[in-house]
């Protein structure tokens, strides 16, 4: 039997304890995303949250435990920036938190009391949807940007990834948080019963049916290239030398590209001719031109860039890419007139770092060619700017990331994994290069390739890089996913509207 709105378990009574509660409920799906990697838990981890808010007895308390659940989640997954912004990461956490209250309501309103087929149904559809706003929103680059979306969850479940090729890690967050919902309902409501295994069974044939008929990436050759990962977080005179003496390790084994992490370099060796011939001395040895990463300084305005910098035979080819996206608090501070506070209490930037305009495809010569698309740090995160630069013609996606500041927790692996996801959506195998790992290298089908470079590795290794011809579903057609989730959000909107315009001229004297 359904249990009356406002009627629950004594504990819950008191409101300390129901926001604990909703707290804990949140964190959970922090155990699907790396190290832990539960992968699996992700498909009920949202259940304990849902059956909570749905027992809410008014939708203010519905909202607040949307809303504290929203903080549980951004704290759980968030929880290795707490060495450096300390107790900033907890008002960071109640901003964004505050994305799930709206969610929070529209659960009460789909799932509280004792709703029929209908509003099950309706359920299942909904509720994701409105998750996926929830994502959408909070993945706005000066909001942290989209770190730990329910679909990256499943970054090594190969279904999921071919579901990701076509609708990208919003098709498969949506997937996820049906199958959510649909348990919820069958916890909640048994009666509703119709409903809720007619969604289960409606995500299990759209699984089936992406993997069967979603077009598979046409192969295209290889090609040989390297990352060199220092592991060492010494003066930038150590790493250099460090760097230096892996590549040349690699000299007469075919390798066409050798790739650098990021902040490889601490001076730009367009500035510095000696740095410069440094570096194509070891093109001119390895066979190889190399992409690294430079902090470059910049003469007409103070601060400095990431950029990716790709070095030939004979120095600078002229290619370079500066990082468009900035981490915040790490690499800038969103209104500095009024959170400078922060750099009092943490490690937030105490400057700015300068942005890039525009992304850039470098061809390799050594490769024969190649067309690399380099991406730094965090804008791996970013499915947008994977999908730009493969429509630009990027063969190869890289990304190159320095962790070393979390090297101890979560972060490594989390981020590692997202080139998993950007490799599958486009169909192009991607590099993910750092300096104290973990590095890590995927396929077009978002497989692994070869071994990954855990944070415990100073090595230079090899890979045979398959290649890729075709373009996915969501290369070409983008987040369809989304526009599909903001709409029937929309129409459900306006129906509730026009019935309660209907009831209300029901009601009205004549």
């Amino acid at each position: 039997m359904d249990r009356p709105l406002g009627r629950q378990p004594r504990w819950l009574g008191s409101p300390w304890s129901r926001g604990l509660a909703a707290a804990l409920a949140g964190a959970v799906p922090a155990l699907t995303f790396p190290a832990p990697s539960w992968w699996w838990l992700a498909y009920a981890a949202l259940v304990p949250w849902l059956l909570l808010v749905r027992t809410a007895p008014t939708y203010g308390r519905a909202a607040l435990d949307g809303w504290l659940g929203g903080t549980g989640f951004i704290l759980a997954v968030h929880q290795w920036l707490l060495p450096s912004l300390h107790v900033f990461i907890l008002v960071l956490a109640l901003l964004l938190g505050a994305l799930w209250a709206p969610w929070g309501l529209l659960v009460r309103a789909l799932l509280g009391g004792a709703p029929g087929a209908g509003r099950c149904a309706a359920a299942l559809v909904l509720v994701p949807s409105g998750w996926l706003m929830v994502e959408l929103v909070r993945s706005w680059e000066y909001l942290g940007g989209p770190w730990g979306l329910m679909g990256a969850s499943q970054w090594q479940v190969p279904p999921a990834l071919r579901l990701a090729s076509i609708g990208g890690v919003w098709l498969v967050s949506l997937l996820i948080v049906a199958v959510n919902t649909a348990l919820a309902e069958l916890i909640a409501r048994p009666a509703a019963r119709l409903p809720a295994v007619a969604g289960l069974l409606v995500c299990a044939l759209a699984v089936t049916a992406a993997w069967f008929r979603s077009p598979v990436p046409r192969t295209a050759g290889t090609v040989r290239i390297a990352v060199v990962q220092p592991n060492l977080t010494g003066t930038p005179t150590e790493r250099l030398a460090r760097s230096e003496a892996l590549t040349r390790s690699l000299a007469g084994r075919g390798v066409r590209l050798v790739i650098w992490g990021e902040s490889s370099l601490t001076q730009d060796p367009a500035d510095r001719p000696a740095l410069a011939e440094r570096l194509a001395a070891l093109s001119r040895q390895t066979g190889a031109e190399l992409l690294i990463n430079a902090d470059s300084a910049h003469a007409e305005r103070p601060g400095i860039s990431k950029s990716a910098v790709l070095i030939g035979p004979d120095g600078p080819t002229g290619d370079r890419y500066a990082k468009m996206r900035l981490v915040p608090f790490g690499e800038y501070i969103p209104f500095r007139s009024a959170l400078g506070w922060a750099t009092r209490v943490g490690k937030a930037a105490p400057t700015d770092r300068l942005r890039g305009t525009a992304t850039v495809v470098m061809p390799v010569a050594s490769a024969g060619g190649l067309r690399v698309g380099p991406l730094v740090c965090f804008e791996s995160a970013f499915p947008d700017m994977s999908r730009h630069l493969v429509r630009e013609g990027a063969q190869v996606l890289v990304a190159q990331s320095s962790t070393s500041t979390f090297q101890e927790s979560w972060a490594p692996a989390q981020h590692a994994s997202l080139a998993a996801l950007r490799a599958a959506e486009n169909g192009r195998p991607m590099v993910h290069a750092t300096l104290t790992g973990i590095s890590a290298v995927y396929g077009p089908r978002g497989e692994q390739i070869g071994e990954r470079l855990g944070t415990d590795r100073s090595a230079a290794a090899v890979y045979d890089l398959p290649l890729a011809e075709g373009t996915t579903p969501y290369t070409r057609y983008g987040d369809w996913a989304v526009y599909g989730a903001m709409g029937a959000l929309v129409l459900a909107g306006g129906y509730a509207g026009l019935r309660a315009l209907s009831r209300r001229s029901a009601r009205a004297p004549r």
